[in-house]
């Protein structure tokens, strides 16, 4: 790597850094806390990824999307789920337009709110899975198909929905297909006292905050480009991987495969999970001033990319085990690869 490489890297990973610390400036004016929670939301959008928050009432999951919203200048809409929203309320529909000169009437397309740079999906579980799936070409595709016709929805395009874990009934899981195109589920936690108690003083004051738009869409482009071109040493791939391909029963592993991970497991992560996990690691170690990933870095983003993708079995719900659980043994068990034993595992390979 020459001087001018390492300059130029320098230069990106002071960039994803200043932004990303005026984001977070931003948000707290609003948000109190949930440090984690912020930084994944915003790992899901440098990476161009989407992201589904999951947490009980009341823990400011909208107000935390909503204010990111604010602080980038790009185009927001809200989406409320319920039984009885139909897929053109969300995708949009053809209408009949008649030119009153001609009388000739045609077919013209009205837009429905998924046609936004950020989509606030309130509650996803609340609706059926036919208005659920119509939300799984424009994430994975980022079109709408109607009519036979194609429209592109606006870049940058990102999807954060919300879901209550709590109140189940006369809600509708979401498919494995669906989860699947959501680069991470970041679960929000209780707040700690002293963040509820600066809630609660800021609740009493009742001020409109002024949040100050700090990104607009062909900096959020740049910035994913940045991540996307980050390097990440084979040793650091091989171990995302074999993380990813350990949760698979049944199927063949290099590794021991974790006594916990047959146990309690009925369906393991696919090659989505492995995409992220690297894109997820790249954008940590740019967040932390890097511009090498390491294993470390690996690990922290295996929680909310594994979570959701890993389907748990009778067993693990009769012993109160989660996925969690699964992932963080997952974690203890499969032992990190030196950059040494890499490179010689392949010297060793290629003269076989």
């Amino acid at each position: 790597m020459t001087d001018a490489d390492i300059a130029r890297g320098e230069e990106a990973v002071a960039l994803v850094r200043e932004t990303h610390d005026r984001l977070r400036a931003e948000i707290s004016k609003v948000v109190v806390g949930q440090d984690e929670v912020v930084e994944e939301v915003l790992i899901a959008i440098f990476c161009r990824g989407h992201a589904l928050l999951v947490g009980v009432p009341g823990l400011a999951k909208t107000l935390l999307i909503s204010t990111i919203a604010r602080a980038m200048h790009l185009e927001f809409s809200r989406i409320q789920f319920t039984p009885d929203l139909m897929p053109s309320d969300i995708t949009g529909t053809e209408v009949i337009e008649e030119d009153r000169t001609t009388g000739h009437r045609q077919l013209r397309f009205v837009p429905g709110p998924i046609f936004a740079n950020v989509i606030l999906a309130d509650e996803i579980n609340r609706t059926p899975p036919k208005t659920q799936a119509a939300l799984l070409e424009s994430m994975q595709e980022r079109q709408v198909t109607a009519g036979g016709q194609r429209h592109e929805l606006p870049h940058p395009f990102f999807v954060l929905a919300t879901q209550n874990p709590l109140e189940q009934e006369g809600t509708y899981p979401l498919p494995e297909a669906q989860l699947d195109r959501f680069m991470l589920q970041i679960r929000i936690q209780y707040p700690t006292a002293e963040e509820e108690l600066e809630v609660v003083r800021r609740s009493a004051v009742k001020d409109e905050v002024e949040v100050n738009p700090v990104l607009d869409g062909p900096q959020i482009e740049k910035i994913q480009a940045i991540i996307r071109h980050v390097p990440v040493a084979d040793h650091v791939a091989r171990y995302a991987l074999r993380l990813v391909r350990a949760t698979r029963v049944g199927e063949p592993t290099d590794d021991p495969r974790p006594a916990m991970i047959d146990d309690y497991l009925a369906w393991g992560a696919g090659p989505r999970a492995s995409e992220a996990l690297i894109l997820s690691a790249k954008a940590r170690a740019l967040l932390s001033g890097s511009l090498h990933v390491t294993p470390e870095h690996v690990k922290k983003a295996a929680l909310s990319v594994l979570r959701h993708r890993i389907l748990t079995n009778f067993n693990a719900e009769a012993d109160q085990v989660t996925a969690d659980d699964v992932v963080r043994n997952l974690l203890d068990e499969v032992a990190v690869e030196s950059a040494g034993h890499a490179q010689q595992l392949d010297e060793v390979l290629g003269g076989s």
